[in-house]
């Protein structure tokens, strides 16, 4: 079982009541920088791009194109862009930080976990030396199973073994109550990035499913199992009959679809035949109260672990405990599954340096995270930055109020709803109120697998006690030095970690277009995330609910279903389309977000025209800041598992959203006959 008190849906880039917007007191606008941007004169590089290519014909080749042309994929990336190299600083800073830690003895409570554990991951010595005996009492556990109880207890405790399980579960918020907690349950189990992996019949995916089983053959064998080939077979056979049973990922983002609460002392009769009070002690989750949000695959896996036999199901939990443990486990056996999980399936020809992984490992929630970032935010993260990022955030929400007024298809009665949602956006910058406390947790220097099941056994206390209590607001689900953004619909909420808030996507010292055009974008992605197809489905209270009228309601729709259109066409690897359905939420976020942006912008010039820099219009520089934000380049396997397991449109197609916009047209000339123009009744105006 999966657990955790926030697992946050993370929205892949980024507010929320509505006052007058104060030009006097805009500092953003800075026409003139105090200092001198990071990126080129005023804070885009125009370096990269490519003047040869038509705006209006590419317009993220345009923007970057001449980086896109010359840049040499490092060997260890899939994917490399303006987030990769945010992420790469930040991995810098955090390494400082525990080089710095790791060279003093006078340590406190934290710094000495940071410590340890960061010794124990680098010591390839002692875990090469292990080899696989620190994971062999689970497969001990595995080899024993008799009968479905000892095998659902195997389920039950996935979250602490890093097992698999065909049914998993995470302590959320109760959607028609946020206050309260209560245990979502749904369908997993798979191996491969999404269920299209193994049903659809193509070539490509033939060769992938064929790897797989080679793979599985290879991480049997260090259990000591004979038959592999066979047993991979069937390995392959179930997890396809898994996949069978699963929702479509557009499916499953569909919140009507996903609400289905059920109380614990009516779940056995609604879902029978599966030994639910096992499953749950594993965990120790009392669990009043669940939301099952995918009914018919619960019952499609409820039905597998009954008719399956055991001995595939054991083969299968063998599988997934080497291969979920392959990274803490000696060098032999991650090679092994880097070989697959990294070059097979995403093309990354060599594996990421060992005390990259460490970070990476160490910097999650529920980890040693943010006893890193409370250091990563005192020595990287200024003040002023939190107080500017602050404004902005104000601004957006002013102009999106605006905007709202200015809707056509949009009756008053909905527009007060909006508003009020709007008003009860609570924005979260930088870093939390107050940090996580490590109480408790026991970490050794020659132990990192006992280390991971300690951090991971402390946080499951940690979130059973507060199951029955009132929802914690102050807990954030991503670590302030996390590249990223999120909105959580269940407390309308909108947060920015600090290590974003750098050059591309802020710099107190660019230009005021670049701002907006950038992390004012962002931050009005993340508000366009509560006004999506699906967080448009919650009010200000973050309370799952119908706010709507109907017509209002069926005007969004007929809107959204004109941008599901528009991303179907876009095609990055031939035959294999963008998904605008499953991405929608995330389009709606980025046209949307841009024209809170634009707007705001416009706002901040208090009726004057913006200077001209180096030749660039303020409205090219918003538009090109928007655009080099998504510039990126990524192996073709990466690119697949983005459109099949990802909910997010590639970069490339991101940086292509101003032509839903009359500005961009304007900004660069964009006519009739070029390949991203559209007419304006086809533009997708939304918020």
């Amino acid at each position: 079982m999966k657990k955790t008190l926030i697992a946050i849906a993370l929205a892949t880039t980024v507010i929320g009541g509505c006052g007058m917007f104060d030009a006097s007191n805009d500092n953003s606008n800075k026409s003139t920088m105090a200092s001198k941007a990071e990126l080129g004169s005023f804070g885009v590089d125009l370096s990269a791009r490519n003047e040869i290519v038509k705006p209006g014909d590419d317009f993220f080749m345009y923007a970057s194109g001449t980086w896109y042309d010359h840049y040499i994929m490092p060997a260890d990336k899939t994917r490399f862009g303006a987030f990769t190299g945010l992420a790469e600083r930040s991995e810098t800073q955090v390494k400082e930080i525990i080089d710095d830690i790791s060279s003093r003895t006078d340590l406190n409570a934290d710094e000495q976990l940071v410590a340890d554990f960061y010794q124990a991951y680098m010591d390839t010595e002692t875990v090469n030396k292990l080899g696989i005996s620190p994971i062999q009492s689970t497969l001990d556990q595995i080899s024993a199973v008799k009968n479905t109880e000892d095998l659902t207890k195997i389920f039950g405790e996935a979250w602490l073994t890093g097992a698999k399980s065909p049914i998993g579960g995470y302590m959320w918020f109760n959607r028609l109550n946020p206050n309260q907690y209560e245990m979502s349950v749904g369908a997993g189990g798979l191996g491969l990035p999404d269920r299209s992996y193994y049903l659809e019949e193509s070539e490509r995916f033939e060769k992938t499913r064929n790897a797989y089983v080679e793979h599985i053959v290879t991480m049997l064998s260090f259990a000591g199992i004979e038959n592999g080939q066979v047993r991979a077979e069937q390995i392959l056979a179930l997890e396809t009959k898994i996949a069978q049973g699963h929702w479509p990922r557009e499916k499953k983002r569909n919140r009507d679809l996903t609400l289905n609460q059920v109380q614990r002392t009516e779940l056995a009769k609604q879902y029978p035949d599966f030994d639910w009070d096992t499953y749950f002690a594993q965990s120790g989750y009392k669990v009043p109260q669940l939301n099952i949000s995918q009914p018919e695959p619960v019952k499609a896996m409820i039905a597998l672990v009954n008719s399956e036999p055991l001995s595939i199901w054991q083969d299968y939990l063998t599988f997934h405990t080497i291969s979920g443990n392959a990274d803490l486990l000696s060098e032999d056996i991650y090679a092994a599954n880097f070989a697959f999980y990294g070059k097979e399936l995403s093309g990354q020809q060599e594996p990421r340096p060992r005390w990259k992984r460490a970070i990476g490992e160490m910097s999650d929630t529920e980890s040693l995270g943010f006893a890193i970032g409370k250091v990563y935010v005192a020595r990287f993260f200024p003040e002023s930055s939190k107080l500017q990022m602050a404004q902005l955030v104000e601004n957006l929400r002013t102009a999106l109020g605006q905007r709202i007024d200015g809707l056509d298809w949009m009756g008053e009665e909905t527009k007060v709803n909006a508003h009020a949602k709007l008003a009860a956006f609570n924005p979260k910058i930088g870093y939390p109120d107050v940090w996580q406390e490590f109480d408790g947790v026991t970490i050794s220097k020659n132990d990192l697998v006992g280390n991971i099941k300690h951090l991971r056994q402390f946080f499951n206390a940690d979130s059973v006690a507060k199951e029955l209590k009132k929802t914690d607001r102050n807990r954030w689900g991503m670590t302030p030095q996390r590249v990223n953004a999120y909105y959580n619909s269940s407390f309308n909420e909108i947060v920015f970690p600090a290590a974003i808030l750098q050059p591309p996507f802020f710099d107190p010292n660019a230009d005021a277009a670049v701002n907006y055009g950038a992390i004012g974008a962002v931050i009005g992605h993340e508000m366009g995330h509560g006004f999506d197809d699906q967080g448009s489905k919650s009010d200000a209270n973050g309370i799952q609910r119908n706010w709507w009228t109907d017509e209002d309601r069926d005007a969004f729709d007929a809107k959204a279903d004109q941008l599901v259109a528009q991303y179907n066409k876009y095609e990055p690897i031939p035959d294999n389309f963008v998904n605008g359905r499953n991405s929608l939420g995330e389009n709606i976020g980025d046209v949307g977000g841009l024209s809170m942006a634009y707007h705001a912008y416009r706002l901040s010039l208090n009726g004057k025209e913006a200077p001209v820099i180096n030749g660039v219009t303020g409205d090219q520089r918003f538009f090109l800041a928007w655009a080099q934000v998504w510039k990126e380049k990524r192996t073709e396997k990466s690119m697949l598992n983005q459109l099949r397991g990802g909910t997010h449109a590639p970069g490339r197609f991101r940086a292509q959203a101003p032509r839903n916009h009359d500005a961009w047209y304007k900004a660069f000339d964009v006519k009739p006959g070029d390949a991203l123009y559209l007419a304006e009744d086809e533009r997708v105006r939304i918020w």
